[in-house]
């Protein structure tokens, strides 16, 4: 690393102003800050000196995806093989599928939205902001196995341009991008992003030794989309790609179909720990999400209907099926598009929950609410804190005696 800092040190004056390469300053300052702590800091007064800037702080994010990412890998392969009915499951071959499969999702989602972020960096005169560090990866992790790269890179163009930049950038966009993206697919292109095709197979890939091991046309529907099939039926029914019944253990394993980071709620909760240990994510939040979900789930269960499939959900498959636990830990918790008081964060969380499962329930032809329930949610976020902060005005003048 010495030996790196003394190379950058040497090339930095060409990237300063009136070097050969001023016109990449931007560009240079948001590799050399993302690999070293910035030099340009006070030296004097009251200042917190701290290593622990906002690139740190989304890198330990990038972290706590990983477990989802890896087993995301795994869960691909898994479905695949378990749709074509090979049962021997080789481990490395599943993960090469995998791995195969969300790579060009995961390039392309960097290098439009980082490119975008470069361009507007430069044009501005400004540092690269470092938000897409963590927005790049969870595009790929909420979507799709089989969704299109052009339409990745479409949407993920349309959320950093539309929902990021033209408020201001990292820190002053009022939507979660990643779900901007999201809901750019889910409205734009429906067929792709309904939930009942998210284990496509793309084109045949080989994997150790040479054997084959994909091939087009495998298909399953999530299961979340199942049960929105099931409208009259007083006891639907839950499968696997090959017709096994789905247990509360394999939605909390995460060996079920579905958006490719979003299915394991144990790696979900692995990412939460690391979240919560290194105080990135709000517990706050997290848990007023799960307390509301539950508290509406609870609710639909005891008054199910036919009519609403999904209300013959117990809470706790409710819990672990679809998005719900990853939008609770990895989305509801973005520091900027949430509420800010303390209060409001309950109040915040707690209505995310309520209404991504009522939107789940009773509104059958989207069997998934995680998403329009937290961009519903942001968009009352400034509201909330509003109001919070107005009751604390107001209780505390009548306290004290004010003379006029």
């Amino acid at each position: 690393m010495k030996a790196l800092r003394t190379y950058l040190d040497k090339i930095k004056p060409k990237f300063e102003e009136g070097g050969k390469l001023h016109a990449f300053r931007s560009v240079f300052d948001g590799f050399e800050t993302f690999l070293f702590t910035p030099r340009t800091t006070s030296t004097s007064g009251v200042h917190i000196h701290d290593s622990n800037d906002s690139k740190r702080t989304m890198i330990i994010v990038v972290l706590a995806l990983i477990p989802c990412l890896l087993f995301g890998m795994y869960n691909a392969g898994y479905q695949h093989w378990l749709a074509i009915g090979d049962t021997s499951f080789p481990f490395w071959s599943m993960l090469l599928y995998g791995f195969l499969a969300i790579l060009p999702t995961i390039v392309v989602s960097y290098a439009v939205g980082l490119g975008i972020e470069f361009v507007v960096a430069q044009w501005r005169g400004e540092e690269i902001q470092e938000g897409f560090l963590v927005t790049g990866m969870l595009i790929p992790l909420i979507c799709p196995i089989d969704t299109p790269i052009w339409m990745i890179a479409v949407a993920t163009a349309f959320a950093v341009i539309f929902a990021k930049e033209v408020f201001g950038g990292t820190g002053y966009n009022i939507f979660n991008v990643a779900l901007v993206a999201r809901a750019f697919l889910f409205f734009a292109y429906p067929a792709k992003m309904s939930g009942d095709k998210v284990f496509v197979a793309h084109d045949t890939i080989f994997g150790l030794g040479g054997q084959s091991i994909a091939a087009d046309g495998v298909t399953g529907a999530t299961p979340l989309g199942q049960i929105a099939t099931h409208v009259g039926d007083t006891a639907p029914v839950v499968n696997d790609l090959a017709g096994n019944a789905i247990s509360t253990w394999d939605a909390f394993i995460g060996l079920i179909p579905g958006s490719f980071g979003e299915t394991s709620t144990l790696c979900i909760l692995i990412g939460a720990a690391i979240l919560l240990f290194t105080g990135v994510a709000n517990w706050r939040v997290i848990l007023s999400v799960f307390v509301g979900g539950a508290a509406m789930a609870s609710l639909s269960y005891a008054l199910q209907s036919p009519t609403y499939p999904a209300s013959m959900i117990n809470p706790i498959d409710q819990l672990m099926l679809g998005g719900f636990a990853f939008a609770a830990v990895f989305m509801a918790t973005d520091p900027v598009t949430g509420a800010r008081t303390h209060t409001g964060q309950y109040i915040y969380g707690f209505l995310i929950g309520v209404l991504a499962i009522l939107i789940r329930v009773y509104n059958t032809g989207y069997p998934e609410g995680a998403m329009l329930a937290i961009l519903l949610m942001n968009a009352f976020a400034p509201l909330i804190d509003y109001c919070v902060v107005q009751s604390n005005i107001r209780r505390r003048m009548r306290r004290v005696n004010v003379k006029k």
